[in-house]
């Protein structure tokens, strides 16, 4: 059947290791005699023999279940028989050349997939969660916030986890997950897009910060409008020309600015504003210290960019790798909530250095 999920212990011409070997999960059921009760039929339902059906169906042939689950033929036709006497209806059309489901077989063979699949991810859940951790993670960040935030992350995290090495890569650009081949990207957007798994890590405020000095030379805007007569500096990965797209108390604007700089990496643009240059948007991920410590103010603190956010991107994967999810935990954990940019909060400790042998980076334009 399209779609089905073999169990752990099918190898990959499909001869199973006996009965147990396809179904690892069996003996692990809380039932010991791994039975089911039938009260219109009155009799019990053997969960083995459930599966058995499953698998004669998977093979279209009771001597290739048979030798796929490494038991006679006769043991299997006898599952069989048990479960549709058990049920009191018959499951399958048998001829010397052909087999087939009946209507009602075909409906109950959906059910039994369904058990086999759920087992198999019963049993891939336990090695999952005994495997330890290993291999390459490839990462890839933004500039800016890899910089700040991900690399101080990287030495506690391959303490804690050594049979990790990481490949990190940080660019402003978009990475295609599929064709770079990236485990992981962490983004920040207002939405992760479709056709990936994400998890919110962590939300990214923006505020517009100018410093001390600039403000007593030109004065503070008390106003969406007084920006006008201000320098106000964009960054040009987000900001569209001449306008910043703000939430007030009254809703949505869009409050039109102009100004000297327009530059593509927002960690020198915050050096611009500290330097007394003029206004910017600023992410509180770059820029929350100076903040804390005076150097730059928020201006109009009724007036906020639009809401984006810090997300750990995947591709679909009912397994996820050990490593991948393992980082997304770790990153999570760290990271806190509220951020510790947002708190005020020192960087976190993170331990003993990592090796240098398990680590590399590369800058992407």
């Amino acid at each position: 059947m399209p779609g089905a999920v073999r169990p752990a212990g099918w190898t990959p011409d499909g001869q199973g290791k006996g009965i147990l070997g396809a179904i690892p999960a069996l003996d692990k059921l809380a039932n010991p005699n791994n039975t089911v009760s039938n009260m219109e039929t009155k009799h019990t339902l053997d969960i083995k023999d459930m599966l058995v059906f499953a698998q004669v169906v998977k093979a279209r042939s009771f001597s290739l279940a048979a030798q796929r689950m490494g038991v006679s033929k006769s043991r299997v036709s006898k599952a069989v028989a048990r479960l549709e006497a058990a049920l009191g209806v018959r499951l399958l059309h048998r001829s010397t050349r052909r087999l087939g489901l009946t209507e009602v077989g075909e409906a109950y063979f959906e059910h039994c997939d369904r058990i086999l699949e759920e087992l198999a991810q019963a049993d891939n859940t336990i090695h999952r969660l005994h495997r330890a951790p290993r291999g390459t993670l490839r990462i890839a960040t933004s500039v800016a916030f890899g910089t700040l935030h991900v690399a101080p992350a990287l030495p506690g995290f391959m303490a804690q986890y050594p049979e990790i090495g990481v490949d990190m890569t940080i660019s402003d650009r978009l990475a295609d997950l599929v064709e770079e081949g990236y485990d992981l990207a962490l983004r920040i957007t207002p939405a992760p897009g479709e056709n990936l798994v994400a998890r919110r890590l962590a939300p990214i405020h923006r505020k517009i910060c100018a410093s001390p000095a600039y403000l007593a030379r030109h004065g503070t805007p008390q106003t969406p409008a007084e920006l006008r007569r201000h320098n106000c500096l964009d960054y040009t990965h987000i900001a569209a020309r001449g306008a910043w797209r703000l939430n007030g108390p009254d809703g949505e604007i869009e409050a039109p600015v102009d100004g000297s700089l327009r530059i593509n990496d927002d960690e020198a643009l915050s050096q611009a504003v500290v330097g007394g240059l003029g206004l910017a948007l600023l992410p509180t991920f770059i820029v929350g210290r100076e903040l804390q410590a005076g150097r730059l103010v928020e201006v109009l603190p009724g007036y906020v960019p639009l809401e984006r956010f810090l997300y750990a991107v995947h591709l679909p994967n009912r397994h996820l790798p050990p490593k991948v999810r393992v980082f997304i935990d770790y990153l999570q954990q760290r990271f806190g909530d509220p951020p510790y940019w947002d708190r005020g909060d020192a960087l976190p400790a993170d331990g003993p250095s990592a090796g240098a042998g398990g680590l590399s980076f590369a800058a992407a334009d």
